[in-house]
């Protein structure tokens, strides 16, 4: 009702910075949320402190938000020559690239504030790591083959950070978890970059997608069976139960899955492989929420 009452071109200039922002495409946050939560609820072993489970949770929406303005901020020109997103707000003009920095440092400093506020020392620190890593991360694909490593630390930078400020220090599990994650960020950008690998190649944007080529089926195959074994030792190292196994079966099996649907490597089998990885991560937070509760 109140969007209604506003003016049209407020309601459209609103809408171009939701579109920006994708706040209409939630995957994205929920794919950066859930290793968070694995890393907040190991840390607490169990219910994190309410402090931390906010600070991280909206830390989680401002920074995803953030990273996709200096994402589209950086990828302007190269945007409009690829079919998904040719018509992003940023690409076609309606909103201007002062205003996509302006967001992007708007956010990251609310989510700065949030951690000086509710947490440690440690975590603070750790911030500044996680920042550079958010706005590096969308030039990488002019100088390697490899932006989805970048991608993955950034989003799994909030594990270190949330494990900090729930134990004031870090642990071998933590960077296990860490590396898991980043691996799994390849994973499912790779997938994501397979939708737009033959526009991509035209354009000389480079991706993993591309550096694998033929091969990427078989990587991808490989490097989901790493994930499994590194969550393998994460719950022997961590002395977790049978509802954390459960979950992580769960994950192989959606691994599986979500092979079968890019077997033909068609957009549409490939974008529904990067999308349906959310349920993955929640299914190994699922199992170890409910290990932790019980134990």
């Amino acid at each position: 009702m109140l969007a209604n009452a506003l003016p049209d071109h407020v309601r459209l200039r609103l809408r171009d910075y939701a579109l920006l922002l994708r706040l209409n495409r939630p995957v994205g946050t929920l794919l950066l949320l859930w290793p968070t939560y694995w890393a907040l609820w190991l840390a607490a072993d169990g219910m994190p402190s309410l402090s931390n489970l906010m600070v991280f949770t909206l830390g989680v929406y401002f920074m995803r938000a953030a990273g996709c303005a200096i994402n589209d901020f950086a990828d302007r020109e190269w945007d409009r020559h690829v079919e998904r997103t040719k018509d992003r707000p940023l690409t076609t003009g309606r909103i201007q690239p002062w205003e996509a920095v302006a967001l992007f440092v708007g956010l990251g400093l609310v989510s700065f504030l949030m951690v000086l506020l509710f947490t440690n020392t440690l975590t603070l620190y750790l911030a500044f790591g996680g920042a550079l890593l958010a706005f590096v991360y969308p030039f990488m694909k002019r100088y390697t083959h490899l932006p989805q490593v970048f991608l993955g630390a950034a989003f799994g930078w909030s594990i270190p950070m949330a494990w900090a400020a729930q134990t004031g220090e870090l642990s071998q599990v933590t960077w296990l978890l860490f590396i898991a994650n980043v691996i799994w960020s390849v994973v499912y950008d790779t997938f994501y970059a397979m939708v737009d690998r033959d526009d991509d190649l035209k354009v000389g944007i480079k991706s993993t997608a591309v550096l694998f080529g033929d091969a990427d089926r078989l990587i991808l195959g490989i490097l989901q069976t790493t994930i499994i074994a590194i969550l393998l030792l994460v719950g022997q190292q961590a002395e977790l139960g049978t509802f954390y196994y459960m979950g992580l079966l769960t994950m192989a099996c959606l691994f599986i899955y979500h092979q079968f649907l890019a077997r033909e490597r068609d957009r549409a089998g490939c974008f529904k492989a990067f999308l349906h990885n959310n349920w993955a991560g929640f299914a190994l937070f699922a199992g170890l929420a409910v290990d932790r509760m019980l134990a």
